[in-house]
């Protein structure tokens, strides 16, 4: 048996949608007040459809890291109170909560200027976190970046580039493992050095894994990372499965031909056979919280549970329980 929350990221897409955060360009005066308002209403949302897990937007504080834009950078401070009440009221509900800065965030780069701009917004998400008071668990998840050089620079230059975050930022960090660069393998390398843990994305594992790590072996190397009393967290997505259709005109005539999807690439909704077999194979009595990277969203979310419930999946607290009801099996019809 093993317990997951589930969570999505960012947009709230049912019911006509609810925005995610504040934002307007920096000349409007875009405010993290603004945005907290609007993160409380999605606590609301979330709350009402029993979903208690939840990645935040990355801009919540907007402009908040921007090196020329410093009538920004106070915002954390100045929201003291307002973030301590929402974070309490994410913490009262059960709802995990978390960041994942976004590919412009390079703690490796050799680039000094794009390495102090990734230091300065890790630091930003860890200052959230701490203002709204979230318990370990809430952590701020990063890639390990770019691999110019040789992989064994690029790891040494993530090295230094953490040795320069406060020890408030270090705390709150993990490390994913992505699809073009940097497998488990180099992720768990990084992490045990660093002592941060590890969030496994099983879609980039496909991508990218020399060593052919079984899922089961790759998940729990993974979920090993973590301290001891912290649910542990992993991200799951499906790969698209459509094909599309390219036109391009030729003179007169339109060619059309068919593209296949990368296997990269993100679906709209969750294969429901294949998490339901990861779930009861691979997860192996293992307790976790899977963020389910879906362009859908909470949309997926929900219909993801709606296909465990029919095959008996138990959900108590936002949490899917893979120890499935007894059936009768009676006669057939």
């Amino acid at each position: 048996m093993s317990r997951h929350r589930l969570g999505f990221a960012v947009k709230v897409l049912g019911d006509g949608g609810l925005p995610s955060h504040d934002t307007r360009r920096w000349r409007s005066g875009p405010h993290l007040r603004v945005s907290l308002e609007r993160l409380r209403a999605i606590l609301d949302r979330l709350d009402d459809r029993d979903i208690r897990m939840y990645r935040m937007a990355t801009a919540l504080a907007p402009y908040a890291s921007h090196p020329d834009l410093p009538q920004f950078h106070r915002q954390v401070d100045d929201c003291g109170q307002e973030l301590a009440d929402v974070g309490r009221l994410a913490v009262a509900r059960g709802i995990r909560l978390s960041t994942h800065p976004g590919q412009y965030t390079v703690l490796n780069s050799a680039d000094p200027a794009v390495q102090a701009a990734a230091i300065a917004e890790l630091e930003v998400q860890a200052a959230l976190l701490d203002a709204m008071c979230q318990p370990p668990e809430a952590v701020v998840v990063l890639h390990l970046g770019g691999s110019a050089g040789s992989p064994t620079a690029a790891r040494d230059r993530f090295l230094e580039g953490f040795e320069r975050l406060s020890d408030r930022a270090r705390a709150r960090l993990a490390v994913e493992n992505d699809d073009r660069s940097f497998s488990l393998v180099d992720v768990l390398w990084v992490a045990r050095r660093c002592e941060v843990p590890v969030v496994w994305d099983v879609l980039h594992h496909r991508c990218l894994d020399p060593a052919r790590l079984a899922d089961d072996e790759a998940l729990r190397l993974a979920l090993e990372t973590w301290p001891p009393g912290v649910i542990p967290k992993i991200h799951y997505s499906s790969p698209r499965l459509d094909v599309a259709e390219q036109k391009r005109r030729d003179r007169r005539r339109v060619a059309r031909r068919l593209v296949l999807p990368q296997l990269r690439a993100h679906a709209d909704l969750i294969d429901p056979i294949g998490f339901e077999n990861f779930l009861r194979f691979t997860s192996a009595g293992r307790d976790f919280d899977v963020m389910l990277e879906a362009k859908a969203k909470d949309l997926a979310l929900i219909r993801l549970r709606e296909h465990l419930a029919d095959r008996g999946f138990r959900i108590e607290a936002g949490a899917i329980s893979t120890a499935a009801r007894e059936r009768d099996l009676g006669e057939p019809r």
